[in-house]
């Protein structure tokens, strides 16, 4: 029988982390299906992944971020579960927090909730271009959404079938996926919530905030994509 949770990792050359990833998923819940998502990786990330218990979603080549996790909604919606789970493949979550983000779902009548790493007693430290577009964003959601979210980048969410629905839509942005899907959320009327979750350094360097011109141009497409969906009257 098909579990009603899945459990989505979007993976791109994520060998040397993926397999303890999706065997931290199982020990922490073993009545959820893990599914990774395989962004035309070009090293053994699908060997690993399929070795450690995951079904693995192969996309024909490398197609970003937002492609390979609105993959995983779809598959979510064809097989009809209630709940997903989304996390990185380069071990920055903790698993053992997914258990947080479920009960919360379940119990706060939220439509998804946003694993924060700068709730509670966080130690998490950041880059420097990330700390201003996280600023940035935060203050930006806040002023046009009324919504005080402290981790508007964060890829550690829970969500119902509802966002589900929304989020295999072509208006969602399969670009850069992250502030300006909450402020798309925050105006349609779902319900959003945050929970402080464990969250560690990314030390593999691939993050495109560790370089100057990406990070520019992320928080640009970011600024456009939100006002945007500012200027929409229907959706």
């Amino acid at each position: 029988m098909i579990s009603n949770t899945i459990v989505i990792i979007p993976a791109f050359n994520e060998e040397s982390s993926i397999t303890s990833v999706v065997e931290s998923i199982r020990a922490a819940l073993n009545d959820v299906d893990i599914v990774v998502i395989d962004d035309g990786s070009t090293d053994n990330t699908v060997v690993y992944a399929k070795n450690a218990g995951a079904k693995v979603l192969s996309l024909p080549c490398n197609m970003g971020y937002g492609v390979a996790i609105q993959t995983g909604y779809k598959y979510a919606m064809r097989l009809h579960y209630q709940y997903l789970v989304q996390m990185d493949a380069d071990g920055q979550h903790e698993a053992e927090d997914i258990n947080v983000l479920l009960n919360t779902l379940s119990q706060c009548n939220c439509d998804i909730v946003l694993g924060s790493r700068y709730l509670g007693n966080s130690t998490y430290c950041q880059t420097y271009y990330r700390k201003i577009g996280t600023i940035v964003f935060k203050f930006l959601l806040c002023v046009y959404s009324g919504k005080k979210i402290t981790d508007p980048t964060t890829g550690f969410q829970a969500m119902n079938r509802r966002v589900i629905e929304l989020f295999i839509k072509d208006l969602f942005p399969c670009d850069y996926p992250d502030a300006d899907i909450l402020f798309l959320l925050a105006k349609l009327g779902y319900r959003i919530t945050e929970v402080p979750v464990r969250m560690y350094t990314n030390k593999s360097g691939k993050s495109m905030h560790r370089n100057p011109l990406h990070a520019f141009y992320y928080v640009f497409k970011m600024l456009l994509s939100m006002t945007l969906t500012l200027l929409r009257k229907h959706i």
